[in-house]
């Protein structure tokens, strides 16, 4: 299969979603979008895997629940072949399981269906800014769920599938602990005054050092090393 033609100005977008109405939403909001063009739009896990074996997305919607597998898989892929690749994952599963599932495979949005906060254009726009969208429900389980990580570890314990030992640099420390609060990569490079370039470069130094591969696993990662600072759960204004 060749890769597809495709405009240097535009952002690519990848579907994949069983339901019919779900999937034309989807379709719709990307076509709103003047700097996006539909890629595919796939109704199961085994035409996506093949689609992105040739063909690389700047965003990835996927739900979880498909009729040949599990959305994990797609994310999974997605992200061991295009790490820059932004994904969002929106569903009906609101579960922990699949929400730190998703996290750690790889996505750094996650969407419930039946939300208010399904706005599909709202969430595509933040997350292509260096956002994590999630339904409240979700940011919640993240929330909670990185506190009794470090509860059930103790001071000064490690967790088996972290690194043990990281060293951060100060400004990969500042960009980071921004990050985590919610900042976007542009508003993140104002407040350090530097580069838009040089904070992707801190992030990709920082996913590689903690061995993970989204936002949201570096900040879990981060958070049971003790790397980000006290007050991470402030809530941002």
């Amino acid at each position: 299969m060749d890769r597809m033609k495709r405009d240097s100005a535009l952002l690519y977008v990848a579907i994949v979603e069983d339901d019919y109405s779900t999937r034309a939403r989807l379709c719709d909001a990307i076509a709103a979008q003047p700097n996006m063009q539909l890629g595919v739009a796939c109704d199961r896990v085994r035409p996506a895997l093949d689609w992105l074996e040739h063909n690389k997305p700047d965003l990835l919607l996927t739900d979880l629940g498909l009729p040949d597998g599990n959305g994990l898989e797609v994310i999974k892929r997605c992200a061991a072949l295009y790490p820059d690749c932004d994904i969002l994952v929106i569903t009906m599963f609101g579960d922990e399981k699949n929400v730190m599932s998703s996290v750690e495979a790889g996505a750094a949005g996650y969407i419930l269906k039946d939300s208010d906060y399904f706005d599909v254009s709202r969430a595509m726009l933040e997350l292509l800014a260096g956002g994590s969208p999630m339904s409240p429900v979700i940011a919640r389980k993240v929330l909670n769920r990185a506190r009794s990580l470090e509860i059930l570890a103790g001071p000064g314990s490690s967790s088996c599938d972290v690194p043990l030992k990281v060293t951060l640099t100060v400004r990969e420390t500042e960009a980071l602990n921004l990050i985590a609060r919610g900042y976007t990569y542009d508003e993140t490079a104002r407040m350090l005054m530097i580069s838009l370039s040089t904070v992707q470069t801190y992030i990709r130094s920082i996913y590689g050092k903690l061995a993970v591969n989204s936002r949201g696993a570096a900040v879990l990662a981060a958070h049971k090393m003790g790397l980000l600072k006290d007050d991470l759960f402030t809530v941002r204004k």
